[in-house]
């Protein structure tokens, strides 16, 4: 049991040593997210945990909603997957890639009248080491996007 335990060791800390495991490390430390309004509508907290194998991330606004999401670059499909929690009930479960500029994310989700939705979140960060958070719906299989959140995301020093 010691040697499998030691082997399963070596093994999750060199088995996201990758660079694909590596393309949303742009979004790691702590950040002043504001609206295209230019107001602060929240703090989030980006971590790599696991010998580097997932980001967390807690975000927390003035009016008290929160959320918290687990990210993970997923070998066997090659691709990222986060799932996000929040104090609402929400739970979204998206797959995707990066594309040499962005992150994007996708995955399907419920209406409040339980109608079916695709979410679409995309991060992109800018020269100015800031990160651009999109997050988008649609209700037609993407043929249309409705912008549900848009923060620029501003490292604190």
């Amino acid at each position: 049991m010691l040697l499998i335990i030691s082997i399963m060791s070596f093994h999750a800390s060199a088995a996201c040593d990758s660079p694909a495991h590596r393309q949303f490390d742009f979004w790691l430390g702590t950040w002043d997210v504001y609206s295209p309004q230019h107001k602060i509508v929240g703090i989030n907290k980006i971590t790599s945990q696991l010998n580097g194998c997932i980001l967390t991330e807690e975000y927390q606004t003035p009016s008290g909603y929160q959320g918290q999401s687990i990210n993970i670059f997923d070998v066997s499909n090659q691709q990222w997957h986060q799932t996000w929690v929040d104090n609402s009930g929400l739970l979204l479960s998206l797959n995707g890639k990066f594309d040499g500029q962005s992150m994007v994310l996708e995955g399907p989700g419920k209406t409040p009248k339980g109608e079916n939705i695709v979410h679409r979140i995309t991060w992109t960060p800018s020269a100015d080491k800031s990160v651009r958070q999109h997050w988008e719906s649609s209700q037609n299989n993407g043929k249309t996007w409705t912008t549900l959140f848009d923060g620029k995301y501003v490292k604190r020093k």
